[in-house]
């Protein structure tokens, strides 16, 4: 269980931070950019909240859960799997978190009509919100495939299908809080030559 007793601790200030496993890596490290960027996924996520909570509280719903997701998200990135034995069983994110999301994305999109043309984020407060978050959490992917890459790191493939997955479940609640997509604002190409 998490104890934060003291907010600062000082041990950052040389630009390193802890990791799960107690090594200590630089703040610009790809590890450590991966789950700030989840965390910063996360925000936006609670950002949006705050315009689906009254209106759409089954999404709302939906969202707390995954917010408390990506936390289990950073807590999987923040402990790297390299092979050794812990003294405690790490976090992973599960086949089954990303099977929910995958649920409740097929839940939202039933009631959508078909796309003819890309999205523009916008609409609604909720749907600017949401695509944000879809646009952060498109970035944490891209950041947790980049350090798959590094040598000598390690990235859980179900964390990488997992966040795939929430930022199709933001696109998808965007429009869904655009009255089913009816408030879409669509992408017209070369509208403005």
């Amino acid at each position: 269980m998490v104890k934060l007793n003291k907010i600062y601790t000082r041990t950052g200030d040389s630009g390193t931070t802890g990791l799960g496993d107690g090594g200590r890596r630089l703040k610009s490290d790809p590890r450590v950019e991966a789950y700030g960027t989840v965390d910063e996924a996360n925000a936006c996520i609670g950002l949006a909240r705050l315009h689906t909570l009254a209106a759409h509280p089954e999404l709302d719903a939906m969202l707390g859960r995954v917010q408390n997701d990506l936390f289990d998200l950073g807590a999987d990135l923040c402990t790297p799997d390299t092979g050794k034995p812990l003294d405690y069983e790490p976090l992973r994110i599960i086949a089954a978190q990303t099977a929910r999301v995958e649920t409740e994305i097929d839940t939202l999109n039933k009631n959508l009509k078909p796309l003819r043309s890309f999205v523009l984020p916008g609409g609604t407060p909720a749907a600017a919100a949401l695509h944000l978050a879809r646009t952060v959490s498109r970035r944490a992917e891209r950041m947790m495939v980049a350090l798959a890459q590094v040598e000598g790191e390690h990235v859980n493939p179900e964390a990488i299908r997992y966040i795939n997955r929430v930022s199709d479940l933001l696109f998808v609640a965007g429009r869904a809080v655009n009255d089913n997509g009816e408030a879409d604002v669509l992408w017209v190409p070369g509208q403005n030559r």
